[in-house]
């Protein structure tokens, strides 16, 4: 686990660096008051997606919060794993998309809000659903949602810099065109880079719930069972259902869009083609060196999951140290 943190850390530094970087670079072209426009501009649109945030995913996953009466083993499951985690009970919504998945979200660890599809609660056991919840659990308590909201307005900023630059710099300042231009080329290149370690952030984040999910007791050959279920779950819907989940499939524990890719993989570790990944089908993972190709590689580049074979062959390693 402490290589995770380590890539986070350096992660952090590196993307603050180039903030750095690009002011230092603006200082020294025109000065740094526009730069605070445009940093003030950027933290604002932050606090506001961050205070409506909640009600944005409410509304597009047509969210409804339950009594306890309503579902009690769901209730039961999620106040058990709550107290395991140290954090407030969270409040339990159910979403009305068929897509099988689930989600956490909220402003703070006690604005917590952990959410299942109507999808979802017919294709696990009740162990591989807990399994779930458990990695949604992780994600509140480590503040993922905030984490990931910041890390976001360095490539917002970045964004509006090399807007601005390249497209109103020359207006400006017609004697210094070619520097403003650069400036502004510099600035989209940042971006570019940055848009993508915040991806990779979004990934790490991703291990570190599924090793949350295991520290709050859950097996981990139930985790990558689960996780297959919800990718062959995710195969069998309609492009049209897929669809109207698009914008918001950053919060799932899985990216249903790319399950068809992940599908074919996943067969191949289901040894007795039970539909499930028994701990000794995990087993034989752990031995195995996975090289993906080069599609693969890129399409994970450009995710906000990592890739599902390599997620379950990390449970895998988990495993081993758990059971020594």
């Amino acid at each position: 686990m402490w290589y995770l943190k380590l890539r986070m850390y350096i992660l952090m530094a590196v993307l603050f660096a180039i903030v750095y970087a690009v002011v230092s670079m603006i200082s020294f072209h025109i000065g740094i008051t526009n730069f605070y426009f445009y940093l003030i501009l950027s933290f604002v649109i932050m606090l506001v997606q961050y205070a409506l945030g909640p009600k944005i995913v409410e509304w597009s996953m047509g969210v409804h919060y339950i009594k306890e009466g309503e579902y009690p083993e769901l209730h039961q499951t999620v106040r058990s794993l709550a107290t395991m985690a140290k954090i407030p009970m969270p409040r339990i919504g159910i979403s009305d998309l068929a897509i099988p998945n689930a989600f956490a979200f909220g402003r703070s660890i006690r604005d917590g809000r952990i959410c299942v599809t109507r999808g979802i609660m017919s294709l696990l056991s009740k162990e591989e659903l807990r399994a779930v919840l458990g990695h949604e659990m992780s994600h509140i308590k480590n503040r993922d949602v905030l984490t990931i909201t910041i890390l976001s307005v360095i490539p917002m900023i970045l964004y509006r810099i090399a807007w601005q630059f390249l497209f109103f710099g020359n207006r400006r300042d017609r004697n210094q065109g070619s520097s403003t231009m650069l400036v502004g080329l510099v600035a989209f290149l940042f971006y570019f880079v940055t848009n993508l370690l915040v991806l990779y952030a979004s990934r790490i984040r991703e291990y570190f719930a599924d090793k949350g999910s295991v520290d709050l007791g859950n097996n981990p050959a139930l985790l990558a069972s689960a996780l297959y279920k919800l990718v062959y779950g995710s195969a069998r819907m309609p492009k049209e259902e897929l669809k109207t989940a698009e914008g918001m499939k950053a919060f799932f524990i899985n990216d249903p869009s790319r399950a068809l890719n992940e599908l074919r993989d996943l067969r191949e570790l289901d040894l007795d083609r039970s539909g499930t990944i028994s701990p000794q089908e995990l087993d034989t993972l752990r031995n195995k060196n996975i090289k993906l190709n080069f599609g693969d590689k890129l399409l994970e580049v450009f995710s906000t999951h990592p890739n599902m074979l390599k997620r379950i062959k990390r449970l895998s390693d988990w495993r081993y140290i758990k059971e020594r």
